[in-house]
């Protein structure tokens, strides 16, 4: 089939959602993004989470208003379709953030005009968010990026601040709707690298056959100069980075629950 290479702006309006529709409160863009989904991607991140988490890399994104430009979605259309050539067969645009799904009715415009482009669509969420304007966004999502931060529920509330009970819905819907998704965990020493919580993990999900692969992140501190310019306190100050053995002990652990297991 032949891919769609117009510009968004020669289709005839009617065609398209992301005309008069609202505005999303977009944070920034990485072109040529390759940590976010297949391919080369545009990830797009948006403003606004409900999530605390303790090592957030954008704490920046987390206020719903914050230093946001509030965006046509026709913008992010327009730009998707101008580097969709770079895309190649597996690419394609991921919404991040933040926490995308807080924006899910103003997305699901684009989302549908992005699919009529031909071009794929990834979100990652940690999906705590859930109403109907989340189910029917995540029904035209290619690929999520379920970020599960604790399966312990005491743990997880300590490190983001939030209940993961949604979170485990999310991943349930998402098996029971066969909706492919990655299943994404960052490796914080001392809260989430715990043998038992991470055999937890596996044995709950381990059967889901909507899940492709799962990404272990390790934990960085890069984001530490957004809450010293912030005046935040950074509260994993005290909390080092993960050694090579400590990322391959996890890997080994997840690997007895998952077939396809990467350290990102």
């Amino acid at each position: 089939m032949k891919e769609h290479t117009n510009s968004p702006l020669s289709t005839p309006n009617s065609q398209l959602s992301t005309f008069n529709s609202q505005l999303i409160k977009v944070h920034s863009y990485e072109s040529m993004g390759t940590f976010d989904g297949p391919g080369l991607r545009l990830v797009v991140f948006l403003q606004g989470c409900p999530f605390r988490c303790l090592y957030c890399a954008n704490p920046d994104t987390i206020d719903p208003v914050g230093e946001s430009k509030e965006t046509r979605p026709a913008e992010i259309l327009e730009m998707a379709v101008s580097q969709k050539p770079f895309f190649g067969k597996k690419g394609g645009v991921t919404f991040s953030g933040g926490e995308p799904t807080v924006q899910a009715e103003a997305l699901i415009p684009l989302f549908r005009d992005l699919k009529t482009q031909g071009i794929h669509i990834c979100l990652d969420s940690n999906g705590g968010v859930w109403n109907k304007h989340v189910e029917e966004l995540l029904g035209l999502t290619d690929l999520v990026l379920l970020d599960v931060k604790q399966f312990n529920p005491e743990r997880h509330q300590q490190l983001t601040g939030r209940s993961n009970t949604q979170t485990l819905r999310t991943a349930a819907w998402l098996e029971e709707h066969q909706r492919p998704f990655w299943l994404r965990y960052v490796l914080v020493p001392g809260y989430s690298d715990a043998e038992a919580d991470i055999r937890q993990l596996g044995q709950a999900l381990g059967n889901y056959r909507s899940i492709q692969r799962v990404e272990i992140l390790p934990y960085h501190r890069l984001g530490v100069h957004k809450y010293e310019a912030m005046g935040l306190d950074y509260q994993l100050k005290d909390v080092k980075e993960n050694t090579p053995e400590q990322l391959e002990r996890a890997r080994l652990l997840f690997s007895e629950y998952f077939p396809t297991v990467v350290v990102n």
